[in-house]
């Protein structure tokens, strides 16, 4: 098995350690897409089964989306990786793109919700407490930034989140390390990579916000830290309260215009 070199098991352990992602007797269930940030997370949780007091299974499972047949051709090699790894592993097969015809949404959203959906159910079939998604730090601030300027909210993905309806806690466990990190470590490692299936790849609103900040960063070269910065709750200093209601607003009016 391929170890981590320390610089990246330091970022990966204070992710684990800050927010408490992982307990003794826990089934994690590991999204494995086969992009580099997937395969890199599939090879950190085994590194850290390898070094860590607490002891955990892991599973990994490939959401096929059926968008073409070429997919299916990648999946020895994601079999091969997990078995070098000793991981079980499965695929699922999930017509999104019919799915995606069908729905009114937005393409984006209509593939996120049936692959959560799918992983969820997946993760209770076979007694899995917990979900590792591959979200990294630019993915985080790059939603913290899009739901800025699409929502005019400042909000974004946590590292860990307890999702109550199907009681699986979803865990993050990149979300100290840098895009470019898990690129370069993939590449240094000559690990092959699954090219997306999806047909507006590189076409999407997330990919214009990373195009943005790329762009503004000219600018502010110090942008993609400030946002980091910005999505902890400690970096709230002045900010108008919240709205008042119809009725607070008619009664405040009402003691203007009355005597």
């Amino acid at each position: 098995m391929i170890n981590l070199p320390q610089k990246y098991f330091s970022k990966l352990i204070r992710a684990v350690v800050e927010f408490d992602m992982i307990q003794d007797g826990d089934k994690i269930l590991i999204g494995l897409s086969g992009g580099k940030d997937s395969l890199f997370l599939t090879l950190a949780l085994a590194n850290l089964q390898k070094r860590l007091a607490r002891k955990f299974s892991l599973q990994a499972v490939t959401v096929n989306p059926m968008f073409n047949s070429d997919f299916a051709k990648n999946i020895p090699a994601l079999e091969k990786f997990c078995v070098e790894l000793e991981i079980p592993y499965r695929v699922e097969e999930v017509d999104i793109k019919s799915a995606i015809k069908a729905a009114k949404y937005n393409p984006c959203f209509t593939c996120a919700y049936f692959r959560r959906a799918s992983i969820n159910r997946i993760a209770q079939e076979i007694d899995a407490n917990k979900i590792a998604y591959a979200h990294h730090l630019d993915d985080a601030v790059e939603t913290f930034f899009m739901s800025l300027l699409s929502s005019g909210q400042l909000t974004t993905f946590l590292p860990s989140t307890f999702l109550s309806r199907t009681n699986l806690t979803v865990i993050r466990p990149l979300v100290y390390l840098k895009e470019r990190e898990i690129r370069s470590f993939i590449k240094s490692q000559k690990i092959d990579i699954v090219k997306s299936p999806c047909p507006i790849d590189g076409k999407t609103n997330r990919q214009q916000i990373k195009n943005l900040i790329v762009e503004l960063s000219k600018i502010y070269p110090d942008l993609f830290d400030r946002l980091a910065s910005a999505m902890r709750k400690s970096s709230i200093v002045d900010l108008w309260d919240a709205p008042k209601s119809k009725a607070e607003m008619h009664e405040i009016y009402y003691s203007y215009v009355h005597k």
